[in-house]
């Protein structure tokens, strides 16, 4: 095994669904995710003879653990393994369980659980780092309540097959809708006359992931792009003048932004209108399915949570079962559906105030790049505790916003969906 991981890949030469390519550029195999572990070793090492570690040990550490970490695939070879993608994984669950224990630990849990995912927030906003941590936390909590559904709800009874079908019907819209919306946001791209050469690189570039990279005969293609000859921007006058307020150059994508657009340095690429980055890029070509996406998950959980609370809290109204439902906890059952309730109802109040603010955006024509730049720079009213910035630049009145928005996206293209499109 140690001599077919220390092999080099041949630019022709398929990888099988085990291999993949470490960061070394070597071909290696996922049963061999513990041979040549010289970081790992000498770590050990340090720890037994009481040494202190290096300075980049853990680093070094995570990083092979993050390049180690795969699961088979089709083609291509093995796909890495984010390692944000675990705590939701395995925490969630855990934490629902002991929360469901007692009421105290349901208090304790539900209360420190969105401080922690607002912290990790904070700490990857401040890093520009790209994660996929709740991208995964959003997917992991619409299955696991909904599993727990099928397990723990509908066989109490009071849940009818119709009510079961509609459930049901609303998670797969909502992963359908979420599907769509990590499809392209509606990328700039360079004009014909920008281009200038197009590179093909055969070996992954620093950032990528080699495995996923052109290295089976199929090269990253990287297009190069100027701002044009010394004559073109000389004939262009003043009218170039006039209009580079509106339009950017990108030193970093090489393109030249159109108004409004944007770069984001998560995704590392231009957007055209790009509100803001979530679980991904939200621009132009998917704004309006970020919303549905929205939609759909807040009236499937707000329709799931009320079944709950009617199946062990049938003799309470809907509205107060929430805050006083007696005897749930005499039954563990019976306590993690309650609970599951609450964690359902928390996240649909934070996706609520989410929705609500892309509202009021969009019937004022204003991005969220734009509000927080608006609010930064102090050039908009805000009106209504900050809920309501109104920067007065590209507002056609009510329905012609609303009309904009709804047809804003038409004549871009977006590529086909594929099986990874949520990874």
């Amino acid at each position: 095994m140690k001599k077919r991981a220390n092999e080099v890949l041949e630019p022709d030469e398929p990888l099988c669904c085990c291999e993949f390519v470490d960061r070394q550029g070597e071909r290696s195999h996922v049963a061999a995710c513990c041979c040549d572990c010289e970081d790992l070793d000498d770590a050990c090492d340090r720890w037994l003879k009481k040494e202190p570690q290096k300075a980049d040990s853990l680093s070094r550490l995570v990083t092979m653990v993050s390049d180690r970490l795969r699961v088979p695939w089709f083609w291509g070879g093995a796909r890495r393994v984010d390692l944000s993608v675990l705590p939701p994984l395995l925490l969630l669950p855990v934490l629902l369980h002991i929360a469901a224990l007692h009421f105290l630990l349901g208090m304790v849990v539900l209360t420190a659980l969105p401080v922690l995912v607002l912290w990790y927030y904070y700490v990857t906003h401040c890093k520009k780092g790209r994660t996929l941590f709740f991208l995964s936390l959003a997917l992991f909590s619409l299955g696991y309540m909904y599993y727990l559904f099928l397990t723990e709800v509908f066989p109490r009874g009071g849940v009818g097959l119709t009510q079961l079908g509609t459930v049901t019907l609303g998670v797969a819209l909502t992963l359908a809708s979420l599907i769509h919306t990590k499809r392209e946001p509606g990328y700039v791209r360079p004009h014909t006359a920008d281009v200038h050469s197009t590179v093909t690189y055969y070996s992954s570039p620093p950032d990528r992931d080699p495995a996923h990279t052109g290295l089976n005969g199929v090269g990253q293609e990287v297009v190069l792009a100027n701002r044009g000859s010394g004559s073109e921007q000389q004939g262009q006058g003043v009218e170039q003048r006039e209009s580079e307020r509106s339009r950017k150059w990108c030193s970093l994508c090489r393109v030249v932004r159109p108004p409004r657009a944007g770069h984001c340095r998560i995704c590392g690429v231009c957007v055209l209108r790009l509100d803001h980055h979530c679980v991904c890029c939200v621009g132009q070509a998917n704004h309006r399915s970020f919303l549905s996406t929205l939609l759909l998950f807040l009236l499937t959980s707000l329709y799931g949570i009320s079944l709950v609370l009617r199946s062990v809290c049938p003799q309470q109204n809907l509205l107060s079962a929430l805050l006083y439902c007696p005897g749930v906890y005499n039954q563990y059952s019976s306590a993690l559906c309650f609970t599951c309730a609450w964690y359902s109802s928390i996240v649909t109040g934070g996706l609520l105030h989410l929705l609500v603010l892309q509202l009021i955006n969009v019937s004022y024509n204003v991005t969220e790049r734009e509000v927080r730049t608006a609010l930064r720079d102090k050039t908009a009213r805000s009106r209504y505790w900050g809920l309501v910035v109104d920067p007065g630049v590209y507002s056609h009145g009510f329905r012609g916003n609303w009309a904009e928005f709804l047809t804003m996206g038409e004549g871009l293209h977006t590529p086909s969906p594929s099986l990874t499109d949520l990874v």
